[in-house]
């Protein structure tokens, strides 16, 4: 009779609070994960688009782990390494802009301004276009519908540049904490998009 009783209460819910502390460590975790698939210099996109999806599927209880990321990443890397080269291409070309800007030449510290937003425009592009990748999906469509929602989407924008400044003073401080924060950014990402698709 008690073992009956038993069996029929319902699973115990896990606490609110208990729940989100969760959610922070996968992405903790997440961002191990990421800072390690990242070692491929062109990779990171790939990386990044991984790490997304695996937070997709932890917030909305579709389980999932590194075996899944592995999957993910094997995939997202055979167009993303293109995206990935890109990217170093854009920041060297950003480099020289600075280093224009503090030769004192003519209008380098415009270009060099114009250049550094550019670069923060890219890479809040690109975090918000691996927040929404799927297998199969084109990085040169998500990149450009990105961009989009970059520019239409202020707000959004705006938070994905403070998660990346996070980034950047974690380095900057502390450079090991950076490494975990990196899932940090990444679930603010795949949260602005979910928030820009509801409104």
């Amino acid at each position: 009779m008690a073992q009956a009783r038993v069996r029929a209460r319902s699973p115990r819910k896990e606490s609110l609070f208990g729940e989100r502390f969760a959610v922070f460590a996968e992405c903790l975790l997440t961002g191990v994960w990421i800072a390690v698939a990242c070692l491929g210099a062109v990779t990171y996109p790939a990386a990044f688009a991984a790490g997304a999806r695996h937070l997709r599927r932890r917030t909305t209880h579709e389980g999932g782990g590194r075996r899944e990321f592995v999957a993910d990443f094997r995939t997202a890397v055979r167009g993303g390494w293109v995206v990935g080269l890109a990217g170093w291409a854009v920041a060297v070309a950003v480099w020289v802009d600075v280093l224009a800007a503090r030769a004192g030449l003519p209008g380098g510290p415009l270009v060099g301004a114009v250049g550094v937003f550019a670069l923060i425009g890219a890479a809040v592009a690109l975090l918000r276009a691996a927040a929404v990748w799927t297998p199969g999906a084109a990085w040169r469509v998500l990149l450009a519908d990105a961009g989009r929602r970059t520019v239409l989407d202020p707000a959004g924008t705006f938070l994905v540049v403070c998660g990346l400044a996070v980034v950047a003073v974690s380095a900057w401080f502390v450079p090991p904490l950076a490494v975990p924060v990196l899932g940090a950014v990444v679930a603010a990402a795949v949260a602005v998009e979910a928030r820009y698709r509801h409104r």
